[in-house]
């Protein structure tokens, strides 16, 4: 029998963050009880919004104040409507800007940790695992949900949502130098599309991965009222993969938890026209087919 490895410990520990639009809340969840533990890793791969959570975990950001700008995140938060006929209601023109008051203009290979968020090319549909560059750019890439975000053109390629060729991106952690992965699977049904389930399954099977799999089977991957309840959901999977590992950061206490973060993400950017105006009922409905489209593709 292969030896359990201690993650407190191990080298090139890897984070693989996968994607199921608002249900991406719950990465938070895992990242909070990953402090609490001591469990640090240092390679991170994220896909769609695995690729956002991700991101602000490379970025140093603290996974307490992202629980509170979780509660007040809408999908304007990163979409605004685009203002001209294109390959998508939506540009990421907010999340842009977002990323640009909390970090600036960071590039990838600046940051502290490893890290790649992954995507699709649009024309070949293969994976593209985008390590290098603007942080914002790559994770608007990752994101963009065909028919809802508009591509984001990196390097000559034309590139849309990960989720499409690879929802999980264990492969992409090991692939990053990675020598165990710590896998977060928020949308197994996302995993069916094409050949991605058995390939999951094969990675999910592995001594050197760990699982964590959050119970969002009843929660929307489009409405965003769920956020706040979706953190705990990952905590509490969280817990469970990692209860052998004590505590040794206690989380705060909840009412401190209320400090208002530097930046709002609820806030509008000036100049950039909104989308969360609509509230969830009225949610556009390219949203709602995208399940559908991607099992089509």
């Amino acid at each position: 029998m292969e030896a359990i490895d201690d993650l407190r410990t191990t080298p090139r520990l890897g984070l693989a963050l996968g994607g199921g639009g608002a249900l991406g809340a719950a990465h938070v969840g895992v990242l909070q009880v990953l402090r609490e533990r001591g469990i640090r890793p240092t390679v991170v791969t994220g896909t769609s919004a695995g690729s956002i959570v991700g991101a602000a975990y490379a970025l140093g950001l603290d996974p307490y104040v992202l629980e509170d700008w979780a509660a007040r995140a809408t999908w304007g938060t990163f979409g605004t409507f685009a203002p001209r006929p294109g390959k998508g209601i939506l540009s990421a023109d907010a999340l842009r800007a977002l990323a640009d008051r909390v970090a600036g203009e960071r590039n990838i290979e600046d940051l502290s940790v490893t890290f790649g968020a992954v995507a699709t090319d649009w024309r070949t549909r293969e994976a593209v695992v985008v390590t290098q560059g603007e942080l914002a750019e790559a994770v608007a890439a990752s994101i963009a949900v065909p028919g809802v975000f508009r591509p984001v053109t990196i390097e000559g390629r034309e590139l849309v949502d990960g989720g499409i060729v690879q929802n999980l991106p264990i492969e992409a952690c090991f692939d990053l130098g990675a020598t165990h992965v710590i896998g977060v699977r928020i949308a197994p049904e996302w995993d069916a599309l094409g050949h991605q389930a058995l390939h999951v399954h094969e990675y999910l099977i592995r001594a050197d991965v760990t699982y964590i799999r959050p119970l969002t089977d009843t929660r929307s991957q489009w409405i965003t009222k769920d956020l706040p309840e979706l953190v705990d959901i990952g905590r509490e999977a969280a817990e469970r993969a990692l209860a052998d590992y004590p505590i040794v950061n206690p989380r705060p206490p909840r009412k401190d938890l209320a400090a208002e973060p530097d930046e709002d993400p609820s806030e509008p950017v000036p100049g950039v026209p909104s989308a969360e105006s609509a509230s969830d009922s009225q949610v556009p409905p390219a949203l709602r087919g995208v399940s559908r489209f991607l099992r089509q593709h």
